[in-house]
């Protein structure tokens, strides 16, 4: 606004006498009011700006792409869904059963894992884009991907519940990531516990053959022992001319003399000598003899089989269904509109200020 000289001097006599009449202490009060008074006459002016940046915020909230979010429960499997995970494990064969807590750990960390997130990026993300949208740099899509797909896990003391949530711009699209993703996880998960005990089952069968091995060398040992001491007990009885072992009376528990672990063996004779070291010989197998191998061999057979199927296990249980999501949750609509007629009326009201301390100044000046 533009002062002539007159109105200009007018204007500071004013001040002056408003100054002189009031005092030094109350020009603070005074260019208060004359600022509110400022403001009130400017009300269009912020009314307008306000209904503008309303205007400019409920079309964006109407234009604006609606996103989609789908939601994905999981909770802890029962004890039959990890069954066939602990056949065969039990403290008698040295291996210790998995608990639902060590499956379920398992699961949420792969669940949460950089590495399924890029796998999930590259092999379904990425090719659901148009290829205009896959000319950005890769870094930016991957960092889009990461919010719009979140992942959260239990917190201590607050139950074993953990959610997954897929936003995409097509319902159907966002319900079908999320199963997808979970049950990516859940393979992923499945394998790797699979090794885990397959691994173990196979260190178990290592040990175990090892064992029968073992026993079966000593078994062979033991019949060539056998078989040289009833050479040189031959020798004996052959020598004094011991062809049949005597009887021995006079003793209620009259038996034959002589056994492998006694001093006597040539009182057996020559000829049940010679019959028993022909017998050793011919053996064709020590293991009917050898104790224990039958338990052993039973259990390498057991641990060397042992197979665990991917579709006689679960990780997780799902808690709920996946339902189309009906209501987008972005834009919200009502939140955009809200800020805009609240962000319209404090750009008026500083448009305002701005338009009465520039007038002021320049009448001060004139």
């Amino acid at each position: 606004m533009h002062l002539t000289r007159g109105e200009c001097h007018k204007e500071k006599g004013e001040w002056g006498m408003q100054s002189g009449t009031s005092g030094a202490g109350s020009d603070v009060e005074i260019n208060l009011q004359a600022l509110v008074h400022s403001v009130w006459r400017k009300k269009w002016l912020i009314l307008s700006v306000a209904l503008l940046s309303t205007i400019f915020a409920a079309a964006y909230a109407f234009t604006a792409k609606p996103v989609y979010e789908a939601k994905l429960f999981t909770i802890p499997p029962t004890q039959n869904d990890i069954a066939n995970f602990n056949y065969g494990r039990t403290p008698e064969y040295d291996l210790v059963p998995l608990t639902i807590k060590d499956v379920y750990t398992i699961f949420l960390r792969i669940l949460n894992s950089e590495s399924l997130r890029r796998e999930f990026f590259d092999s379904v993300y990425l090719p659901s884009l148009s290829d205009e949208e896959r000319k950005g740099a890769k870094d930016a899509l991957y960092s889009r991907f990461s919010k719009m797909l979140v992942v959260t896990l239990p917190a201590r003391d607050a139950g074993d519940q953990s959610a997954i949530a897929v936003q995409a711009l097509d319902p159907d699209l966002a319900s079908k990531w999320v199963q997808l993703y979970v049950e990516r996880a859940s393979e992923m998960a499945k394998d790797e516990l699979i090794k885990n005990v397959t691994t173990e089952c196979q260190v178990r069968a290592r040990n175990l053959l090892q064992q029968i091995n073992s026993i079966r060398e000593s078994g062979v040992r033991r019949r060539q022992d056998s078989i040289a001491k009833l050479r040189e007990a031959l020798r004996v009885a052959e020598q004094i001319g011991l062809d049949k072992p005597p009887i021995i009376t006079g003793s209620p528990t009259a038996e034959l003399a002589g056994s492998l672990d006694g001093q006597v063996l040539y009182m057996r004779g020559s000829k049940a000598l010679k019959a028993e070291i022909q017998n050793l010989e011919q053996r064709q197998s020590d293991d009917p003899f050898v104790k224990d191998l039958r338990d052993l061999q039973i259990k390498y057979e057991f641990y060397k089989s042992l197979e665990v199927k991917s579709s006689d296990v679960w990780v997780y249980r799902q808690d709920g269904e996946v339902s189309r999501p009906d209501t987008p949750v972005q834009p919200k609509k009502n939140l955009i509109i809200a800020l805009g007629l609240i962000l319209g009326l404090m750009l008026g009201f500083l448009i305002s200020i701005i338009k009465y301390l520039t007038e002021t100044s320049k009448s001060k000046k004139c």
